[in-house]
């Protein structure tokens, strides 16, 4: 699955600390995050992640193109709702585009928390049938030898199909 992480200035400590409390859970996905969060979370977890631009630098924004390419699984992003943010645009279009993608997303702890548990017992995997059925630039696309396995199924008689 990947997973993104986004925090505004007064959660990113929070963040920090729920990265670390679910580490072992985070290293068998891929990780995404804007600049700084991610930059916290590899300085204090062995997580690898890659990083996109601080979110006012354009950071939702990248994010927010992987959910417009269904490129994303699950956003975590711990939101001050106490502060008001001069990018406040971007952070609605971010959300905007996960209720249109149907990507869960938590902003706040009680929710990652329940989310968290979700990816860990597999509720999440709906998900890869997502991938699986999303629609491909066929001229780009080389078929993988599971892709040749279908094709062939797909010509036999239903009967031969075991």
């Amino acid at each position: 699955m990947n997973v993104a992480f986004v925090a505004h200035d007064q959660k990113k400590k929070e963040l920090v600390n729920f990265a670390i409390a679910y580490q072992n859970l985070f290293q068998s996905h891929h990780l995404f995050a804007t600049g700084t969060t991610g930059q916290l979370i590899m300085d204090n977890t062995s997580l690898s992640i890659f990083r996109f631009k601080s979110g006012p630098l354009g950071g939702d924004q990248q994010l927010g193109a992987m959910i417009a390419q269904n490129d994303l699984d699950l956003l975590i992003f711990f939101r001050d709702p106490l502060v008001a943010q001069a990018h406040e645009s971007d952070i609605s279009a971010l959300l905007r585009l996960c209720d249109v993608y149907g990507i869960p997303v938590a902003t706040n702890m009680a929710t990652a928390e329940l989310l968290v548990r979700g990816l860990q017992r597999g509720d999440l995997d709906w998900r890869d049938v997502i991938h699986a059925n999303q629609p491909v630039n066929i001229t780009n696309r080389k078929e993988t030898s599971a892709d040749k396995r279908k094709n062939e199924e797909a010509s036999l008689p239903l009967e031969n199909i075991k």
